[in-house]
This record gives C-alpha cells, structure tokens and sequence, in this order.
C-alpha cells in the first residue's frame, strides 16, 4: 500500500484547533490595502475558522492532523 502524503501546501497554511476545526489566514490582506476600509483591515488580523465545507476540502489534505 502506498503511503498516505500531507500536501505541503496545506501544512503551511492551516492547523487544526484542539475541536477539530481548520484555522487559516484571513484573505485580502496582501495588496490594495489602501482600497479596503479601516474596519475590514482591522477584523482580517490574526486567523479565522474556515467554513465547514472548505473545512472539508482541507482536512482531505491534512490526513495525519
């Protein structure tokens, strides 16, 4: 049987809480910041739970977590 691979991608951007929820980066904060109002640049700090259905999708990529 072949071995079961974490993608590397998904290792680097996401880690699980002790429940069992995805955490990640918030999007939007890379570039254009000077378009995006004081209040979203302000909530985007830190991490954020991922949906449940992308949630999903990740937790495939990450079978060992």
């Amino acid at each position: 049987m072949p071995k079961q691979r974490t993608k590397s991608a998904a290792k680097k951007r996401f880690r699980l809480t002790a429940t069992g929820k995805v955490r990640g980066n918030v999007a939007g904060k890379r570039h254009n910041l000077r378009k995006r109002s004081q209040k979203m640049k302000r909530q985007a700090r830190g991490t954020m739970i991922m949906r449940p259905e992308s949630a999903r999708l990740i937790k495939a990529c990450l079978p060992h977590a």
